[in-house]
């Protein structure tokens, strides 16, 4: 960990999420849901971007931690001479009414504890709507304080406190001698909010969680890390319509200084597949049920392409724009909103969907209605695969400007007929099998045919070049190839001589739209571990394992990206893709020492834990 380091933890709901830094400021939060305009965004700009930090006044240290198996976050300040503590307990709330479904406002509560002593704290609350772009007005109220724009777009947003409504009186030192509360709202709230209703929300949220996790089913490997990681990846589900964002925050660089920034506020059909397939093995069946209703919502009409990533309303739309009055986050500019990848054609959607179609079919009570509407969409995505997978795209990367024949994409066209094929099959519609699994056999030769290289003994990125590429490790987890095939065990090799540094992973060592990569990208390391374990090189891969988790943050937290020498982490954080590879990869290491045995966890309260 180092002072740079992302050490933020993050709190959410299901409909937003903040961050909170080691010591206390909040420095990203966008309301009322992920991909709102921000309230707070000093992470992007000290200056313009707005936060709302409580510190001590004094010299002191600080630690911060999340409740036992909560999003809760505790950061507790203690003096030097260690005679004043207090501690700021963050979350926001989230909980299951019997008769009116779930409870998660777009609101954020802080309740701020004396532990001992008086401690004297400064408080700094300068919210920036729409992203610091004009001065936020702020006015007092009889019951709150009023944050809202005047110039720009109109939003607003309202603090209640036990502190007072006065921003002057607000911002400036405290003796802190009892507890205080904030709620920070999207809304007016109908019912004035109290410290009493504030640990009423508390205690719900914190019994939620703590259910959540019980009646999970987790691996008896890497427990700790791995339910810190499925916490963090249910913050990223939208709970309104079940689409999954790929991180809470916008234009993290993926190398300080550059301009590899991205927003990552959207649902990418890749991403948010593969987190839905942990989340279901896990026993999170609520998640998979509501993104499935999300795709059959945004895949409507039989004769639509399918879009590599939709907003998380079901928006198609997400036109890029830069916001140049803001700094970026170590001033690494531009900062970006929307995403210009939407516009991208690629490939290897098409076969990330249908394996997680198959698995509702095999797993959930599907309806007739719905049955139906499936098997529309699966036909529908056929015929554009059957159509279009011998065309280059754009790649699993979303190379800019670099059309290629990219063989992992062709791989995801073969797992797209294979899986339709097995679907049409579960329906008993066996033309449709028929035709298609001629059709995945001819994506395979191809494959074998001109993916392969000969010389070099391994797949290569694409048809057009020799490079290597990390997708590829992950031929084997969607059934292209066994574990023991010598071409698949030969570029697991290969790759890792090639693109492993330090224990970590390049997705890729040739030159793109930006240049040459600096950064580890985060899910490939994960990626190289499995593989390295199906191919029997177990040892290796476990000591790369214990060695990257602990280059997590203090919380056990993980962005998509990681400096190969100092393993700072870089780029959009948390990050949905490499907390499933995290959970992935300690499954898969449980189901091989257990495997005669069968045994996982169901309950936490399971004796074996403890040993374990």
């Amino acid at each position: 960990m180092t002072s740079e380091n992302l050490n933020y933890g993050v709190v959410g709901n299901c409909q937003s999420a903040a961050l909170i830094s080691i010591d206390g400021s909040v420095e990203w939060l966008c309301l009322p849901h992920f991909a709102s305009s921000s309230i707070f965004a000093s992470l992007l700009d000290t200056e313009k971007g707005g936060c709302f930090s409580i510190k001590m006044n004094f010299p002191f240290s600080v630690q911060q931690n999340y409740e036992y198996k909560t999003p809760i976050l505790r950061t507790t300040f203690t003096s030097h001479d260690t005679s004043e503590s207090f501690v700021i307990t963050d979350f926001m709330p989230r909980y299951l009414h019997a008769a009116r479904g779930y409870h998660h406002p777009p609101e954020l509560v802080r309740i701020v504890t004396p532990l001992k002593g008086t401690p004297s704290v400064t408080i700094n609350l300068s919210p920036a709507l729409n992203y610091g772009q004009h001065e936020t007005t702020i006015i007092e109220e009889a019951a709150f304080l009023k944050m809202y724009s005047r110039n720009g777009k109109y939003d607003s947003a309202y603090l209640y406190s036990n502190l007072s409504n006065n921003i002057d009186i607000i911002n400036g030192t405290h003796s802190l001698e009892k507890e205080l509360y904030f709620v920070l709202s999207y809304n007016q709230k109908l019912i004035t909010p109290s410290l009493e209703k504030a640990y009423l929300e508390y205690y719900r949220t914190k019994t939620y969680w703590l259910d959540w996790v019980e009646r999970r089913e987790w691996p008896l490997r890497y427990i700790e890390e791995v339910i810190r990681s499925a916490i963090t990846i249910k913050l990223l589900t939208y709970q309104k319509t079940g689409a999954i964002i790929a991180a809470v925050t916008t234009s993290l660089p993926e190398t300080i200084g550059e301009e590899r920034n991205w927003d990552y506020r959207f649902c990418w059909i890749r991403d948010a597949s593969m987190i839905i397939s942990i989340l279901t093995k896990l026993g999170d069946n609520g998640s998979a049920e509501r993104f499935l209703s999300y795709i059959m919502k945004i895949i409507p009409h039989k004769d639509e392409m399918i879009q590599i990533m939709y907003g998380i309303s079901g928006e198609k739309t997400l036109t890029e724009t830069e916001l140049p009055w803001l700094s970026g986050y170590h001033n690494s500019k531009p900062v970006r909103i929307g995403n210009a990848a939407y516009e991208q054609k690629q490939n290897d959607i098409y076969g990330v969907l249908l394996d997680v179609i198959l698995k509702n079919f095999y797993y959930f009570s599907i309806n007739i209605d719905q049955g139906e509407h499936l098997w529309t969409i699966v036909r529908n995505i056929a015929r554009i695969v059957e159509t279009h997978w011998e065309e280059p795209d754009m790649g699993i990367w979303e190379f800019r400007s670099q059309k290629q024949n990219f063989v992992f994409s062709k791989v995801l066209c073969w797992v797209a007929m294979d899986r339709a094929a097995r679907i049409a099959e579960l329906l008993e519609q066996r033309n449709y099998e028929k035709d298609w699994r001629i059709c995945a056999k001819k994506i395979k030769t191809d494959i074998e045919l001109r993916g392969w290289n000969d010389n070099l003994q391994a797949y290569t990125q694409s048809y057009e070049n020799t490079a290597m590429d990390a997708s590829n490790l992950l031929m084997c987890d969607y059934g292209f190839v066994e574990p023991d095939n010598p071409r698949f065990k030969s570029t697991v090799k290969k790759i890792r001589d090639n693109l492993c540094v330090n224990g970590l992973m390049y997705r890729y060592k040739n030159q793109d739209d930006f240049g040459m990569p600096k950064s580890s990208f985060t899910i490939c390391t994960f990626w190289l571990i499995k593989a390295l374990y199906k191919i029997g090189e177990k040892k290796e891969a476990i000591s790369l394992y214990d060695d990257i988790i602990k280059h997590t943050n203090h919380l056990g937290l993980l962005s998509e990206d990681m400096d190969f020498s100092t393993k700072r982490l870089l780029g959009n954080f948390p990050q949905g893709y490499s907390h499933l590879a995290l959970i992935d990869v300690a499954w898969e290491i449980s189901n091989d020492a257990l495997s005669k045995e069968g045994r996982f966890i169901h309950s936490l309260d399971n004796p074996h834990t403890e040993a374990l």
